[in-house]
């Protein structure tokens, strides 16, 4: 076999099964914080245990999108070199439990959520915190545009998709910034699945097959529409964003960081290239997975992994001995 260098360059298909590791460990840590009303103690559980996984694994990660920059995120931050430092070179995108406020409530869809790319693909937004989006299946592309009314987007949806407007659903974050684009929706005929929280399994939802959520819109988090892109690649999905600034600071922070603020962003815009990994474990039950349960001496988790090079979504259900995670 070559020792050649560039076979370090790619992830390799067996590291989204070594970083699956550090989902289920975040996943499973956050457990005891469920329903607790707690969401930073759980959120801080997710982030020991991820970042202790992570350590582990053979590669050479910059974390692109983590839990901030380094004074306010003291692991996990923006920047942050993780893995053993040999293997690929990857940008990394984190999210210890994406939907936090969902756990504190105990709600469900909260997931935890890692997202892998070449390095250097990945695109640093976190200059800019609102990003608009649109997400669908494959056939959205070519039928909607961003740019586009919804109403306009809906009805091309539907007519590529053979089914009558008011079959399709739209999933939307519940916030007051949509409400008129949720009376659109509804106005078009369309049906809502209004999301309290957990935009990226909104997405992945609106992008997998065999799933009841036709299209993913509105503002939502930037680093949030990054880590998506990343699943909507290897799902073969649509997807497309426009950074929202809240105001003319942001506004001018984002173009002093080299971004386009103006400009429809594409999948390729958001992350290049064609070899991205995405994996999520459920922390609690949701319509992509099912939450962390406990059955007599196991723990029992459900995960997802994503590969764009291969267009492959594997499920991952995992036994761990529950005394293995009590211990100390």
């Amino acid at each position: 076999m070559s020792n050649d260098a560039s076979l370090y360059h790619h992830p390799d298909r067996n590291l989204a099964l070594e970083l699956v590791r550090a989902t289920e460990a975040a996943a499973i840590r956050a457990v005891p914080w469920i329903g607790k009303g707690d969401k930073n103690a759980a959120d801080g559980a997710a982030v020991d245990a991820m970042r202790a996984f992570l350590a582990t694994v053979d590669f050479d990660g910059v974390i692109v999108i983590g839990e901030g920059e380094k004074d306010e995120a003291p692991m996990l931050f923006n920047g942050e070199r993780v893995g053993s430092g040999n293997g690929p070179a990857c940008d990394i995108a984190v999210d210890p439990i994406d939907g936090t406020s969902l756990t504190a409530a105990g709600r469900s869809h909260a997931l935890s959520v890692l997202a892998v790319s070449d390095r250097g693909t990945m695109l640093d937004a976190s200059s800019v915190f609102y990003m608009d989006k649109i997400v669908t299946g494959p056939l959205g592309h070519g039928v909607v545009d961003i740019r586009k009314p919804i109403g306009e987007n809906i009805r091309a949806f539907a007519a590529a998709a053979g089914k009558d407007v008011g079959d399709v659903l739209v999933a939307v974050l519940d916030r007051p910034r949509h409400e008129q684009l949720i009376a659109d929706i509804r106005e078009a005929g369309a049906g809502t699945r209004l999301i309290l929280d957990g935009d990226v399994a909104g997405g992945i939802n609106a992008a997998r097959s065999g799933s009841r959520i036709d299209m993913c819109v509105g503002i939502g988090g930037s680093p949030e529409g990054i880590t998506t892109a990343c699943a909507v690649k290897a799902l073969g999905g649509f997807m497309q964003g426009r950074l929202a600034p809240k105001d003319e600071a942001e506004r001018q922070r984002g173009i002093a960081a080299g971004l386009d603020v103006d400009a429809v962003l594409e999948l390729d815009d958001m992350v290049r290239g064609d070899n991205t990994f995405f994996v999520a474990t459920g922390v609690t039950d949701g319509a992509l997975v099912k939450g962390v349960k406990r059955e007599g001496d196991y723990i029992v988790t459900e995960s997802v992994v994503l590969r764009s090079k291969s267009g492959t979504l594997r499920r991952v259900q995992a036994e761990h001995l529950a005394s293995k995670w009590l211990e100390g």
